[in-house]
């Protein structure tokens, strides 16, 4: 049992305070939108499609920084230092390159998830369509686990209590918020939490980064001095490349942008708030690397887990503890809901809806919410079983990343007629057939777990088009199909 003394008591009393309100506004917000995201499955889905640049630009932000890159990043930033730089310029810096090669054009389209864009485009196929969800859907699985994770830590550190309970209990929470109020409840709230971000994380930074004086020279030789000296190189080898590619790859298959995109009002609106957004996340998730290299400084024999919660506890003024604490809360909160509604909408969209094409709207609807309660669990159960955050991420990464991302680049740059655009229901535009998207994505998923993603990525793009080239006539089916459709 833990006893808790002085400012400690103070600061248990504080973090279950700001909890008990953020919650009941939380709850208060998704009881609010409640109607609107009951009106159908699409509205529950992506809104309506009617999202503006401002809602679009915060829930983007939010959703990046959610408590797992708060405290993941900090974790690996106390154990390799700047070497994880790179993965952060992958994971991140790829939202930027999202926001410029795919989020325009996501934007254009009202799918429901990147398997339902894909499927239409790219291979019309049920099949693939149905394995680039399973795929998806891991990626928003492991976010939501690392939520949770990273608040049990937190509330360890701040309060004594054990981690897999707060886990479960936060849980609970992320799934009645969900349930209630559909991505309406999630834009609103990350809206808010937004703004926070951006006043809070100002603070916070300037009070992480006092003990070395703001300055890199002396973070690197105090480093040196805690016998840490390793952590201060940029060590680029295979093993820095797998992880930028990692997080790159990994971010461009994650339902969680793809969905915003297609809620957006149009493709200029999408673009430029992913593009904000993912400007923002590279800064902010770099410097939250720096801030566990200042834990090594302060600590080096911590559990590297601890590095964010011991900071805040032990170097921060109290007030600016209580106030982060807000922020990761609410970035936790936030992020493990839209990634909730992302993990239920690709289960239903691209599991149930193809194989049930009769299926009421409302029926959807009411299994989505259902599928809510059972995608967290999930959640649940991978914090609680997972050794890290980061490990978390990346497994989910390795696997989408080197199977949904190669088809879908052949998918969109192996074109039939390249004087035509892509369209919805307008005929089969790409050279990829459901053979070869079926045969790349399971291999690459494959490998990619099994040798590294450096090989998964080649040789599901490869298969893609080899496959393809010897499955043409399934192109010929895809017209006949798409023409009987048309006829009816």
């Amino acid at each position: 049992m833990i006893i808790l003394k002085g400012d400690e008591i103070l600061l248990f009393y504080i973090t279950w305070a700001i909890t008990v309100v953020f919650c009941l506004i939380f709850l208060y917000i998704a009881w609010r939108v409640k109607d609107q995201a009951s009106e159908s499955f699409t509205s529950y889905a992506i809104a309506g499609g009617t999202l503006p640049f401002i809602l679009v630009m915060f829930t983007d932000m939010s959703t990046i920084m959610g408590a797992g890159n708060f405290m993941g990043h900090a974790t690996n930033g106390f154990k390799i230092g700047y070497s994880q730089i790179y993965f952060v310029l992958g994971e991140q810096g790829s939202k930027i390159i999202f926001a410029l090669l795919f989020a325009g054009f996501a934007g254009k389209f009202i799918y429901r998830t990147i398997a339902e864009m894909m499927d239409d485009l790219f291979f019309r196929d049920k099949i693939s369509r149905a394995i680039v969800g399973l795929l998806t859907v891991c990626i928003m699985t492991a976010w939501i686990g690392g939520q949770g994770k990273g608040l049990g830590y937190v509330f360890q550190q701040f309060t004594g209590a054990d981690p897999t309970l707060i886990i479960l209990f936060f849980s609970a929470i992320f799934i009645l918020y969900t349930y209630i109020g559909g991505m309406h409840g999630v834009v609103w709230t990350e809206f808010f939490q937004g703004i926070m971000i951006a006043v809070f994380g100002v603070v916070f930074y300037l009070a992480a980064f006092a003990p070395v004086n703001y300055s890199l020279t002396e973070l690197n030789a105090r480093l040196v001095q805690a016998g840490a000296a390793n952590l201060t190189q940029f060590t680029f080898d295979s093993k820095a490349l797998t992880s930028f590619v990692t997080g790159c790859f990994g971010i461009l298959a994650a339902q969680v942008y793809w969905q915003r995109c297609f809620a957006s009002k149009d493709g200029r609106t999408a673009r430029n708030g992913m593009l904000v957004a993912g400007t923002f996340a590279v800064v902010t998730v770099s410097l939250t690397v720096l801030v566990g290299m200042v834990t090594r400084t302060l600590n080096p024999t911590l559990d590297p887990n601890m590095a964010m919660p011991w900071l805040m506890t032990n170097q921060v003024p109290l007030a600016i503890t209580a106030i982060v604490f807000t922020l990761i809360l609410a970035a936790a909160i936030s992020s493990a809901a839209s990634n909730l509604n992302s993990a239920a909408v690709i289960l239903v969209n691209d599991l149930v809806r193809p194989f049930n094409e009769k299926m009421p709207d409302q029926s959807l609807l009411k299994l989505a919410k259902g599928t809510t309660i059972l995608v967290g669990i999930f959640g649940a159960l991978a914090a609680m079983y997972s050794p890290s955050i980061i490990s978390l991420f990346s497994k989910a990464y390795t696997m989408a990343g080197g199977s949904v991302v190669p088809v879908l680049l052949v998918g969109m740059l192996w074109k039939r007629d390249y004087s035509k655009s892509f369209e919805t229901g307008a005929g089969h535009n790409s050279r990829l057939t459901p053979w070869g998207a079926r045969v790349a994505l399971v291999v690459g998923a494959i490998v990619s777990i099994m040798y590294g993603i450096l090989w998964g990525i080649p040789l599901a793009a490869a298969l893609a088009i080899l496959v393809s080239l010897f499955t043409r006539y399934q192109l010929q089916e895809i017209d006949r199909m798409t023409a009987g459709a048309e006829a009816r």
